[in-house]
């Protein structure tokens, strides 16, 4: 009897360790965000225009 009480805890262990390394990892991190390039990279060119061609006038 005692036999068979020390297989079966030996068989529920080993279960055990076994669902230990099932486990799964944390989610990924999220991508960063995309950073759009748009209307203030054109207001900054359009205003760098416009001084420098307010500096050639005078």
């Amino acid at each position: 009897m005692k036999k068979t009480i020390q297989y079966i805890l030996l068989f529920i262990l080993s279960l055990n360790g076994f669902q230990i390394f099932a486990q799964f990892g944390p989610p990924p991190p999220p991508p960063p965000p995309g950073l759009p390039i748009d209307g203030g990279v054109l207001f900054l060119a359009a205003s760098a225009i416009i001084y420098g061609a307010t500096k050639l006038k005078k």
